[in-house]
């Protein structure tokens, strides 16, 4: 690898690295922003939102940033295979870094009202609309710099970015949050990771700046080949459509799933359902992703030489085949008393079938009002395994713990009635908040005890997952298309697969166990995509780690 080349991989792979900081700052820290900016005051000068409402209001604007990101692949794929790679990802850069450095000096809604969350909600749809055209760029980049039969290893490198920018904003959180005292963090000291990335962004962008275009793209240039109108002609025509369609269903969708399972799926089951503190939560995944990084450069070395296919959907396989014994798994070791209670303790929610409809609640705005609804949606937020037990028309609707049966009725007793359910549900063993088995890191390097070594083993088995289906994408998407319409085609495949299969799958996935009261039954979703993946990879994707991607031409 000469200098030049060493010096493209870290100018992209840094960039890349800074841009999934800026865009992960917000979802670890959505419920104190959701605390900041849509707390808006009414003309009484009370709260508009409870705080279960604002935090959904911050996930929603969180999910807007992944929603918008193939559109970002659109608007950027088209101007970098017009324009150029380089200048375009120097672009995508610079709408992040400053769209993120303005969250962190935006007032908040006690200040000016009703103009933060709006302004937030902006800055993140910028947010998004960057980073859509900020990875095809990257990836395009290098992989035009690689030599044939390197790609994989070169373009590995962009594939550790997501993670490491995961990585850093968990570090960069965990150290403000330890040094300043949670109380200084949740009111000002939340902006500094935000004002932090002024200084990255500089760095990236007088990196990038010293790059020359690609040689790939300098050449289509001098020999005129370009495209002039490259969505229409990547879109447009079915004999690129199609390789766009294969390349989503038989490549990014299986990936997508499998890497917001391996990282974020598993950071929200360990808090959200088997209710581990966030402190140890983040750190038990940040210790899986450093111990599992180095497997995406090896990953992409090994699709070099054995191809980016059999890799990526074994993988997909794999994943799909273990998952429910994995998460199992880290149930028995973060919190014992959970999975026993499981086990043991019978819940039945015993009512009127007209009164019990559907709980999927995929983005959390629906509000239940029966008794059957709201009964089920308070046992699946507490981890409650239970069924539901038709009753005859009419019927009070009741939540029986090993037989002892509760009438609930939804509303202001609603409050008092909880209280007694989960006070028999603590009594036939079900977990009280803060009990001593459930895994707790008195600090960082709290990783050499039997519990917490367990838990990151298993969560290491899960990045490890990641990146076999991570370490090999760039280059197989890249190799999928020709020069003049590169950038836009694997742009618009790879973020719908990871922005809208994966991106959402954390809310889906718990509206999944909330609608059935089985805490693994949204384990369903992921495993159905990758194993979907797997089937149409298997059958229409094409091994292309011997193809010569200055000069491929598709049929």
């Amino acid at each position: 690898m000469t200098r030049e080349e060493k010096k493209v991989i870290l100018a992209s792979s840094l960039g890349t690295v800074f841009e999934w900081y800026d865009f992960y700052l917000y979802g670890s820290l959505a419920a104190i922003i959701g605390a900041q900016f849509f707390n808006v005051l009414g003309a009484d000068g009370k709260p508009l939102y409870d705080e279960a409402t604002r935090n959904i209001f911050a996930l929603l604007a969180f999910a807007a940033g992944f929603i918008v990101r193939p559109f970002g692949a659109l608007v950027f794929g088209r101007i970098g295979d017009l324009v150029g790679r380089k200048y375009t990802f120097l672009v995508t850069i610079l709408l992040m870094g400053v769209s993120t450095f303005i969250v962190g000096i935006l007032p908040g809604a006690a200040a000016i009202g009703i103009a933060a969350p709006i302004i937030l909600i902006v800055l993140r749809l910028l947010q998004g609309l960057a980073l859509g055209g900020e990875y095809g760029g990257a990836a395009t980049y290098v992989a035009e710099h690689a030599p044939n039969g390197r790609r994989g290893f070169y373009t590995s490198w962009i594939q550790t970015t997501a993670t490491l920018g995961l990585f850093l904003s968990l570090i960069v959180i965990l150290t403000v949050r330890t040094v300043i005292g949670e109380d200084a963090f949740k009111e000002w000291g939340w902006r500094i990771p935000f004002l932090v990335s002024i200084l990255l962004l500089g760095i990236s962008v007088w990196i990038r700046m010293q790059l020359q275009e690609s040689p790939a793209f300098k050449k289509m240039k001098e020999e005129g080949t370009g495209s002039k109108a490259p969505l229409s002609e990547s879109f447009g025509q079915w004999k690129n459509a199609k390789i766009a369609l294969i390349a989503l269903l038989g490549l990014t969708a299986g990936q997508g799933v499998v890497w917001y399972t391996g990282q974020f799926y598993a950071l929200f089951f360990l808090q959200s359902i088997l209710k581990v503190d966030g402190y140890t939560a983040n750190l038990l995944i940040a210790w899986s992703l450093l111990f599992g990084t180095g497997f995406f450069v090896f990953f992409g070395v090994l699709s070099d030489k054995i191809g980016r296919k059999p890799i990526i959907l074994g993988g997909c396989l794999i994943a799909a085949v273990s998952y429910f014994t994995l998460f199992q798994q880290i149930t028995t070791l973060a919190n014992p008393a959970l999975e026993k209670a499981i086990e043991s303790v019978k819940v039945e929610v015993v009512a009127d079938p007209a009164e019990c409809g559907s709980l999927f609640n995929p983005v959390g705005t629906r509000k239940y009002t029966a008794n059957c609804d709201v009964a089920r949606d308070f046992l699946s937020k507490s981890s409650v395994r239970y069924e539901t037990v038709p009753a005859p028309a009419g019927a009070q609707t009741e939540i029986r713990v090993n037989g002892q049966a509760i009438p609930y009725v939804a509303g202001p007793a609603a409050v008092e009635t909880n209280k007694a359910v989960t006070a028999a549900l603590q009594g036939a063993g079900y977990p009280k908040a803060g009990d001593p088995s459930i895994v707790k890191m008195a600090h960082p390097f709290d990783i050499f005890r039997a519990q917490t070594a367990g838990i990151i083993g298993v969560l290491f088995v899960l990045v490890l997952f990641v990146t076999m289906v991570y370490g090999p994408i760039a280059a197989a998407l890249v190799e999928l298309f020709p020069t003049r319409i590169r950038y836009s085609s694997m742009s618009l495949p790879y973020h719908i697969g990871n922005g809208w299969f994966g991106g959402l799958l954390p809310a889906t996935a718990f509206a999944m166990v909330a609608a059935t009261g089985d805490i693994y039954y949204g384990l369903w979703y992921p495993i159905v995509i990758a194993v979907m993946t797997f089937v149409i990879g298997l059958l229409f994707v094409p091994e292309t780690k011997d193809r010569d991607i200055e000069t491929y031409e598709h049929a």
